[in-house]
């Protein structure tokens, strides 16, 4: 069995706390993130209306930093090999929303995508656990999905050591992120439970300095990490 590899900690700041009238501006502010999360919500999957593909495709055109796409949207199989082709790089789906998760993660991988796969707060890990190998990401929300500064579920710690441990045990090249909550306060106990990558929108958006509170929690994240 491979062993797991090295663990990095990743930041990336949704711009759902952003000035969506100044997004290019936004976007400058975070310039030393590992990736951007964009979030694109139907109203049907989740209780709200953001963007969708036009304009998606013009924050690829412009960002700094690699985009990681995060669709809340019902016709997920519909439309997500088209943010892939637009240049995202990693390109998330939620399985509730998935007839065919399978299917979905391989046309993204083969679009030059990486592929991810998130789960609302209630979807229990174990019934996806054999999907791992088609992923690169495992996305377990820390709050219930449709908006930003909403607190951590500390609920959820659990869940992600369990997809941690299954991760380690397959030896699979898998990052387990976290969307929902994350802040100085929140990160080092995801860290501590598994998670890799995660997504913090008012901490750092709502900084005067946006650019410290990545590094600050780039730091305390890979120091939890070990």
């Amino acid at each position: 069995m491979t062993p797991p590899p090295n663990r990095q900690c990743r930041i990336h700041p949704s711009i759902l706390s952003a000035d969506f009238a100044n997004l290019q501006s936004e976007l400058k502010r975070i310039s030393t993130a590992d990736a951007v999360h964009v979030d694109v919500m139907d109203n049907h999957f989740v209780p709200n209306l953001t963007l969708g593909l036009p304009v998606v495709t013009r924050i690829q055109e412009v960002s700094p930093v690699p985009l990681d796409v995060h669709l809340m949207i019902s016709d997920v199989d519909r439309w997500a090999p088209d943010y892939a082709k637009a240049g995202a790089a990693s390109v998330t789906f939620h399985a509730e929303a998935s007839a065919a998760p399978i299917k979905l993660a391989r046309e993204l991988r083969a679009l030059g995508s990486r592929a991810a796969m998130a789960l609302r707060p209630a979807t229990p890990v174990e019934p996806y656990l054999d999907l791992l190998p088609e992923l690169d990401m495992l996305l377990i929300m820390t709050v219930e999905p449709g908006f930003g500064g909403q607190e951590f579920l500390d609920v959820m710690l659990p869940k992600i050591r369990r997809a941690r441990a299954a991760i380690d045990g397959s030896g699979a090249d898998v990052a387990i992120q976290v969307d929902g909550g994350v802040s100085a306060d929140t990160i080092t106990r995801a860290a501590e439970a598994g998670a890799d990558v995660f997504v913090a929108g008012s901490a750092v958006y709502n900084a005067s300095d946006p650019e410290a509170v990545i590094a600050s929690l780039r730091t305390a994240g890979q120091q939890a990490i070990g």
